[in-house]
């Protein structure tokens, strides 16, 4: 089997103005969120610390998919200060063990897009994906219809992991 190779160098100058093509709001819907006034519970945010926050993912891949992030506005992990760094990644493992706990998953998928080309949506706030997973759990209707099925309305959801969030000095 020979993989075949198509050169189409007028890509390299369209991939080379991507950042300048894009147009960034002033601030993330995640710093828009924050400065809303909204509740907590109408943001749908199950956790808070002292730098960072866990969200519902508005447009989850499957129930309880959350969102890690650091209240600052940050697009690159070494832009994170050191206190900000650490309780990121003591927040994606205490995210593990609360949607263990509310969901009871098969596994979990955590990952981070770092900038646009790498699939971040919003590229511009640094978040890691907590994503519940299940044997069986992809189905037909993402490939055909572009459309996801989730089993429950995101408050009840919310509510779930804010009550299986693991509780200091547990």
């Amino acid at each position: 089997m020979s993989l075949d190779q198509l050169w189409n160098g007028w890509r390299a100058e369209y991939v080379g103005q991507g950042n300048s093509r894009s147009s960034h709001p002033s601030v993330s819907v995640f710093t828009s969120i924050l400065q809303s006034g909204m509740s907590d519970e109408e943001a749908h945010i199950v956790h808070r610390g002292a730098t960072c926050f866990v969200i519902l993912n508005a447009f989850p891949y499957a129930s309880g998919h959350v969102l890690v992030l650091p209240y600052r506005e940050v697009s690159q992990l070494e832009d994170l200060s050191t206190e900000e760094s650490h309780e990121l990644w003591s927040t994606v493992t205490q995210a593990t063990i609360a949607l263990r706990a509310s969901h009871h998953p098969d596994a979990l998928n955590v990952g981070i897009n770092l900038g646009a080309a790498a699939g971040g949506s919003i590229a511009q706030h640094l978040h890691v994906h907590v994503v519940p997973r299940w044997n069986g759990d992809s189905n037909f209707m993402t490939a055909v219809a572009s459309t996801r099925t989730l089993p429950e309305p995101l408050p009840l959801t919310a509510s779930k992991i804010r009550n299986a969030w693991p509780k200091e000095n547990a």
